[in-house]
């Protein structure tokens, strides 16, 4: 459809005034102390009572069970659960949500979410959701409201996604959450986020499993510094988490490994021939050189999504990002490089 001459998409989010969070921990947490901070009602449940205190004490109004979460009624619940408790959480959820409230999630894999989700029952009111946004900290200790400061979201569609919960939850992101959408759905999310976030993880993992099992390990680590620091950031995750994360989203990180073992092993192959290797090297930097996305300060367009093509026309502009949504006049600003 063809952009309208109306006010640009609103980005206060007053139609979000209450926020659920199951799970407080540092994604769930830095959600929960942002939109207090922003002055959103947040309520909140936690599997262990010292999070949960210690939220209450930040502002949280506390839960004491999924229930009563539901209860509340948010506008807004967002899952951030541990992916492998994802399945269990959704499960309580449709037992207890009701009303008008949306619910969406900050899983780092999107095609497993959906599937538990839509096995729960919640597919009518879920918008899939993934922050990029983290720390290999974890936990609501290690929150921080300033992490979300201008992060970049995945939001996944899918067949029957409601236009009102998709603008909902971009209305809540563009908003007091203080962030960007890009628009995509579950299977090439995942796809993306194996080259960007998943496969390093394990590549991580790998740099420190070489220096653990080489004859020089202490000399090693005495003299890493800078690169190795940054290249091996996130494997300080733990180890349960990553895991949980490549294995949900497996279909896309082993195609990836494959072609990234081929690779070393013909440079390894050209280095022991002593064959040239720049090639190797140049297009990597190109890449890098070239990346150019969407930015907030990029030229506006305000479209008016129209129920029969919303979905096909977000989906059609895979470069755009959104910085701006109003769920009542299911109107989108979109910024385009």
């Amino acid at each position: 459809m063809l952009a309208r001459d109306v006010p640009s998409a609103g980005s206060s989010a007053v139609g979000v005034r209450r926020v659920g969070v199951v799970s407080l921990g540092l994604i769930g947490g830095s959600v929960a102390r942002r939109l207090v901070a922003q002055g959103v009602e947040v309520h909140a449940w936690n599997p262990s009572l010292p999070a949960l205190e210690a939220a209450a004490a930040d502002g949280v109004v506390p839960a004491r069970t999924i229930a009563e979460l539901c209860v509340a009624e948010p506008d807004v619940l967002l899952l951030a659960p541990p992916l492998r408790a994802m399945a269990d959480v959704a499960r309580e959820v449709a037992a207890h949500v009701r009303g008008g409230t949306v619910v969406t999630d900050a899983g780092s894999v999107k095609g497993a979410v959906a599937r538990v989700v839509r096995e729960a029952g919640l597919a009518s009111r879920f918008v899939g959701a993934h922050p990029m946004a983290g720390t290999e900290q974890a936990g609501y200790a290690a929150s921080d409201a300033s992490l979300l400061d201008g992060a970049r979201w995945a939001l996944t569609l899918e067949d029957d996604t409601r236009l009102d919960a998709f603008c909902r939850v971009a209305e809540l992101v563009t908003g007091p959450l203080g962030g960007v959408v890009r628009v995509t759905t579950p299977a090439v999310h995942d796809e993306a986020v194996a080259l960007v976030s998943h496969v390093p993880h394990v590549v991580a993992s790998e740099l420190l499993r070489l220096v653990g099992g080489s004859d020089v390990t202490d000399l090693a680590l005495a003299l890493a510094a800078g690169s190795f620091r940054d290249g091996t950031r996130v494997a300080g995750t733990h180890p349960r988490r990553t895991e949980a994360m490549v294995t949900d989203n497996a279909a896309a990180v082993a195609p990836v490994l494959r072609r990234a073992a081929a690779e070393l092993a013909a440079l390894a192959d050209a280095l022991d021939a002593g064959a040239p290797v720049g090639a190797f090297f140049d297009e990597a930097a190109a890449v890098r050189a070239g990346a150019r996305v969407a930015g907030p300060d990029d030229a506006r367009t305000t479209l008016t999504l129209e129920e029969s093509t919303w979905r096909a026309e977000l989906l059609s502009r895979p470069t755009s990002l959104v910085v701006g949504a109003d769920e009542r006049t299911s109107a989108v600003t979109l910024t385009t490089p």
